[in-house]
């Protein structure tokens, strides 16, 4: 079971990039269009570096919905690989058979 700071701090940043998504996606809008005035594109690059760093989505990181743990994730499934071998075995995860040998 992975800390629960480390979880909360995770659900926050998710919550900030939730919040701030439309208008990051604006203000790169207006950086990358090569049409406008460069006074007007730098502005808005200096808007963007004044948002919360935590709003950036490349900041999150998955997480295990189970455990919270942060390695061997499996997006598909939103679990880690230790959660998926135990729901596996109960039989919770339709189509999955685990071996044994």
């Amino acid at each position: 079971m992975a800390k629960k700071s480390m979880v909360a701090r995770e659900a926050k940043r998710q919550k900030l990039v939730n919040q701030y998504a439309a208008k990051r996606a604006a203000l790169k809008d207006i950086i990358n269009d090569q049409e406008r005035p460069m006074e007007e594109r730098f502005r808005a690059s200096l808007k963007l570096a004044k948002l919360p760093r935590n709003s950036s989505a490349t900041r999150l990181h998955n997480r295990c919905q189970l455990t919270g743990r942060p390695h061997a994730y499996y997006r598909k499934l939103k679990v880690s690989r230790i959660a998926l071998r135990e729901l596996g075995s109960h039989g919770q995860i339709p189509g999955l058979v685990k071996s044994s040998w």
